[in-house]
């Protein structure tokens, strides 16, 4: 299973490809599917939303109409976030119903008890805004609705940054793989290129992770500073 996900992951482009020879329309199916899990199941963070929607950037076209060697850009850009969206606002609910059942009978089995701390560590800094920026952090933005949900976060704030955080996260690897994944050097190094746009999409969560404990670290100098 991990040496299929790391193929997958790293070469989307062919297994795209070939989907789209073998079962045409329904990769749009297939791509709705793992999208959705990825962001809307919290037992299913491995599955690659990032390299996916990056690889159906790289084979879209703007010619109207489905071939067995691109996809539609007009039918992903619409797609891709509302599977993304949905599965946020499903990964919520699921976590505010029964969050603490789920946490007690598969912690250690299907769900990483640390991923849920890590989560639970960038709300505590960052709030809602956790919603938005954990989309570009693989296995964070899994679990961050379901922490959501567990802690009752009022759903009006939670939609606001589910929907604009599904969107540019959603657009921005999409449009990535459109206007550079049909680059030579992309299609042939795409192993390469795949890890380094996630590295460089959470560069700024590390800046902000960064800046926040900068800023802990000051309040609490200035504190003692005060006490002497």
């Amino acid at each position: 299973m991990i040496v299929f996900l790391k193929d997958m992951i790293l070469h989307t482009d062919m297994w795209l490809t070939n989907i789209m020879a073998s079962y045409g329309l329904w990769v749009y199916v297939l791509m709705f599917l793992v999208l959705f899990c990825e962001t809307g199941l919290v037992i299913t963070p491995f599955l690659p939303g990032d390299s996916l929607i990056f690889a159906a950037g790289a084979l879209a076209t703007t010619t109207a109409g489905f071939t067995t060697s691109h996809m539609s850009l007009w039918v992903l850009v619409i797609l891709v976030p509302v599977a993304a969206i949905v599965g946020d606002a499903v990964n919520f609910e699921i976590g505010k119903k029964f969050g603490e059942k789920i946490l007690n009978r598969f912690e250690g089995k299907l769900i990483n008890r640390k991923h849920i701390e890590e989560t639970e560590s960038f709300f505590d800094r960052h709030g809602g805004k956790t919603i938005l920026l954990a989309r570009f952090v693989p296995f964070i933005r899994t679990f961050a609705p379901f922490v959501a949900g567990i802690g009752k976060m009022h759903y009006p704030r939670f939609a606001r940054f589910n929907i604009v955080g599904g969107l540019l996260w959603s657009w921005i690897f999409l449009f990535l793989g459109f206007f550079f994944g049909k680059i030579p050097f992309v299609q042939n190094h795409f192993e390469l290129v795949i890890p380094a746009i996630i590295l460089i999409s959470v560069v700024p969560m590390i800046v902000k992770l960064v800046q926040s404990r900068l800023k802990a670290r000051r309040a609490a100098a200035q504190q003692v500073s005060d006490a002497d």
